[in-house]
């Protein structure tokens, strides 16, 4: 009994864990006098983002995830681009 109460709450925090990630949207955290252009592809992912947002709420249309999986991606190119830019300012930090 107690196993499968165990397996149930992990399946569920798995779940929960999911859910929290497909509804977060790319942000802009690159400073753009830096980076300028890693910032303005990370400000262009956001506005796809929101783009696709809009063309979400139409009800009518069924885009069967697919518009959902494109935000995860985009999440996932602003996550890289971000880490891109700590990269490079490391990079520079060496060679000071």
């Amino acid at each position: 009994m107690k196993r499968k109460i165990g397996v149930g709450a992990t399946l569920f925090g798995a779940l929960l864990l999911c859910g929290i990630t497909l509804a977060q949207n790319p942000v802009v955290n690159i400073d753009r006098k830096v980076h300028p252009q890693l910032g303005g592809a990370q400000a262009l992912i956001a506005d796809a983002a929101g783009r696709i947002d809009v063309a979400m709420s139409d009800k009518r249309i069924d885009m069967r995830g697919h518009a959902e999986k494109a935000k995860q991606l985009l999440y996932q190119a602003s996550l890289e681009l971000k880490a891109a830019s700590e990269a490079a300012d490391a990079s520079l930090q060496k060679r000071r």
